[in-house]
């Protein structure tokens, strides 16, 4: 995930802006332990990038683990002026969303979505470039 999105920001992430969708390791918990989303969130401030992380419920855990991250509540304020979001969970409310009022919203309305959930014809409607991990 991390080289999906250096490539979609061409390489250098120093001074990005990237939402992270997903804190949880799953859905309806906000046990973080072993949390891809997170892992992959901390390697993007390692590697330069300004971190914005929103979920449903584990934000306060996540906070406590990785300070150095930003997080936001909800996921729309979340996205607020990125360069790139990351759909990194199940939760079922983000693929809710209206891709459309995230876009005016974004810097850069590209989205990588880490879980194949979301609606990529509405989202591609919407204005957004997306791309799905697992398919070409």
């Amino acid at each position: 995930m991390v080289t999906l999105a250096r490539e979609q920001l061409g390489g250098d992430l120093a001074g990005r802006r990237i939402t992270v969708w997903g804190a949880a390791f799953k859905p309806d918990t906000d046990d973080i332990r072993d949390s891809p989303a997170l892992a992959v969130a901390q390697r993007l401030h390692e590697l330069g990038a300004t971190v914005t992380v929103t979920d449903p419920k584990a934000l306060d855990s996540a906070r406590k683990v990785h300070p150095e991250l930003d997080y936001v509540e909800d996921p729309i304020a979340a996205v607020e002026g990125a360069d790139l979001l990351l759909h990194l969970t199940e939760w079922p409310e983000f693929g809710r969303v209206d891709p459309e009022q995230l876009a005016r919203r974004v810097a850069g309305a590209t989205v990588i979505d880490g879980r194949g959930t979301l609606d990529v014809d509405a989202w591609r409607s919407a204005g957004w470039a997306v791309r799905v991990l697992g398919r070409a």
